[in-house]
């Protein structure tokens, strides 16, 4: 492992401090640490910061497969850094080097009337290349966070990342395979798989509906650069408002199917019980009586600034600020309290590169006095959902949009 070392734990010494309508918890760590309050105590032990090859020192929650997060001082910036992206993978056998030359993307399936093979040089000169920037996020992000603790790497803050995606329309790949009337689903396959044959293959699929979406594309670079080799080079699914598993790295192909897919990780895993969150775009040909596949990502924010702990001499003027985003309906507003939730000011929005993008936001107040002042931000989109004050609990721990508070100190 390269640049390796040990997470500052900072836990002792901290203090309880009671919120209306939120839990008590720790006020602030006695010492800098890239880990958030909240995770398994067991995380505090093990985590580290390190860096794969082409990556910054990112937060190692395990290597085989390699999942590492993304520290929440990188998220300052509106658009994710490629080297400082976060890295997510289910199987373990991961390709070292994919040989350009040789890579060839399969669009098949029994509802494409006219299978073909792609090359790169096809894809960069065969169809009309488009820019979007949007959120890639981790279906579990924050799932460490959960209250009662459940299974699954436990996130932090930063299974997510913000960037410009170019590439091709999905839909365009697909006009060329003729697609046939009876096509219910894409299936879409990577170049990493399982390390045996007991475990499954990671293969996801889409409602045809989605794949013919014009946001949905066949992205070859990032943040105007080739993919990075963990984050899906030299080809990946970009799904704008949809959570992470269906961004599949590494594609190697895509068929069109006239059946519902049964694959195990539609059929059993990365799926939610029916009328538990306010979803609007439903994976209905998967859907079963009790659960339905995890699709859209729900309203959120992330506070970047201040950070948890960090004083203030009395009289100075505090700046506040971090990013908001959801499923694609875009962020109406974000509001902050800075006296634990008892008064709501509106948050000033920065740019809005597109709807599926992170949306920047700042406040700057000047605190009443010294102390301890607990600042909460949460979001409202367009569509008149709201990040929650209480966890709404699942087993796998999806969906955690539950508004963060941060404790500063003034002296």
């Amino acid at each position: 492992m390269l640049n390796r070392r040990r997470v500052v734990q900072g836990l002792g010494g901290v203090l309880a401090v009671a919120v209306p309508g939120l839990a008590p918890r720790p006020a602030f760590p006695a010492a800098p640490s890239y880990l958030t309050f909240g995770l398994p105590g067991g995380e505090y032990d093990t985590a580290v910061l390190d860096a794969l090859p082409g990556k910054k020192l990112l937060i190692k929650l395990s290597y085989r497969p390699p999942n590492y997060e993304t520290p929440v001082p990188f998220f300052a910036s509106p658009i994710t850094a490629n080297d400082a992206f976060f890295v997510r993978y289910h199987l373990a056998d991961i390709p070292e080097k994919i040989d350009l030359p040789r890579w060839r993307l399969r669009v098949a399936g029994d509802g494409a009337a006219n299978p073909f093979e792609l090359t790169m040089a096809d894809l960069e000169n065969g169809f009309e290349q488009v820019e979007i920037t949007a959120v890639c996020q981790c279906s579990g992000n924050r799932r460490g966070l959960s209250d009662p603790h459940v299974p699954g790497v436990q996130w932090g803050l930063g299974a997510m990342g913000n960037a410009v995606w170019r590439g091709v329309r999905l839909k365009d790949v697909l006009a060329k395979a003729g697609l046939r009337k009876e096509t219910v689903e894409v299936v879409l396959n990577g170049a990493d798989g399982p390390v045996t044959d007991k475990t499954p293959d990671f293969i996801k699929s889409i409602p045809i509906w989605k794949a013919l979406d014009d946001n949905t594309i066949v992205a070859l670079r990032m943040n105007g650069q080739p993919l990075p080799h963990f984050n899906g080079f030299p080809a990946r699914l970009v799904v704008p408002g949809w959570t992470g598993t269906y961004w599949m790295k590494h594609l190697v192909s895509i068929d069109a199917v006239a059946k519902p897919f049964q694959g195990f990780w539609m059929k059993s895993a990365y799926r939610i019980p029916i009328g538990k969150f306010p979803v609007i775009e439903r994976f209905l040909s998967q859907e079963t009586d009790a659960t339905t596949p995890i699709t859209e990502m729900v309203v959120n924010s992330l506070t970047t600034m201040p950070v948890e702990g960090q004083r203030f001499d009395a009289g100075q003027p505090v700046d506040v600020g971090g990013v908001s985003w959801d499923g694609g309906y875009g962020i109406r507003f974000v509001e902050v309290s800075t006296d634990g939730g008892e008064t709501w000011h509106q948050a000033s929005l920065g740019r809005d590169d597109s709807h599926f993008a992170f949306r920047p936001w700042s406040f700057r107040f000047t605190p009443a006095g010294p102390g301890m002042h607990r600042i909460i931000a949460k979001a409202t989109n367009r569509v008149g959902q709201t990040q929650v004050d209480k966890l709404i609990f699942n087993p796998a721990g999806y969906h955690n949009n539950v508004i963060r508070p941060t404790t500063i100190i003034v002296a």
